[in-house]
């Protein structure tokens, strides 16, 4: 049995956690195949949003425990390098071109909520649960660290990465970490329902739209980061998007993209 499953359809692309016998736990294996994926993904030309969803009870529970009893035995050179792996998995998500959602049907546990903060758009189900639980075992949440504290804030993560409290659904859409949390029996068609938003919406201005987010984050508001935002709405209107975009909302029809997305 695979270990993911990718379903494209549409233009949005389904990747799916499917170890669910093990709660989708992380090994190395599936690391290195959720990036593999991931960067397929990111290039195929087909693909406009890409959804990534569990089979089972569980989201993602972190660790694999068989991982973690061989990393036990590592140095601190292989240590270095497998953790460097899960990194790259998190840059990989949390910097993909195309949209993201996480669709979060149950518990999701240490690096489970690192894939849940690198998502653009995160919606859970009222029964899932979220724990940051390094610290009972004498361990840090330490590659996943950078996009949950992005999602969450430093005061929630203080308390979180501390304290290794399960939070429920609720809790989690209060202090950021997703979107929207709706009865398990809605979540498909909540996640449906964006993916329609979403396909309204042009590819390459989403793209440029998220890259935009990112760069004024990071930014301060002075005369450089004024320029470079008045370069980028320069570039996208003269694109062949941007003039298709608004000849469409002119001509009171749809855009082309739409039609594709159909």
């Amino acid at each position: 049995m695979s270990a993911i499953q990718i379903e494209t359809a549409a233009g949005v692309a389904t990747l799916t956690l499917n170890r669910p016998e093990l709660h989708n736990a992380f090994d190395d294996a599936l690391i290195a195949a959720l990036t593999a994926a991931l960067r397929r993904l990111e290039a195929d030309p087909a693909v406009r949003v890409v959804v990534l969803a569990a089979n089972g009870k569980s989201f993602s529970a972190g660790a694999d425990l068989n991982w973690m009893r061989r990393m036990a035995d590592y140095t601190v050179a292989q240590n270095l390098d497998d953790a460097r792996g899960l990194a790259e998995l998190m840059r990989t998500l949390n910097a993909l071109a195309k949209p993201t959602v996480a669709k979060v049907q149950g518990a999701a546990y240490g690096g489970g909520v690192g894939l849940v903060a690198c998502c653009d758009i995160a919606v859970a189900a009222d029964g899932a649960s979220f724990c940051l639980s390094e610290v009972r075992l004498g361990l840090i949440p330490a590659v996943i660290s950078p996009y949950v504290v992005n999602a969450i804030g430093e005061r929630q993560a203080r308390r979180y990465f501390v304290s290794a409290e399960r939070f429920d659904a609720a809790e989690a859409r209060r202090i950021g970490l997703v979107h929207e949390v709706v009865p398990a029996a809605g979540l498909d068609a909540k996640v449906d329902e964006l993916l329609a938003t979403l396909a309204g919406n042009g590819p390459a201005a989403m793209v440029a739209a998220k890259d935009l987010a990112r760069a004024v984050a990071r930014g301060p508001l002075d005369a450089a980061m004024i320029e470079d935002t008045a370069r980028r709405i320069a570039d996208i209107r003269a694109s062949a998007e941007g003039r298709e975009g608004l000849s469409a909302f002119l001509g009171k029809r749809r855009p082309a993209w739409t039609e594709r997305s159909a």
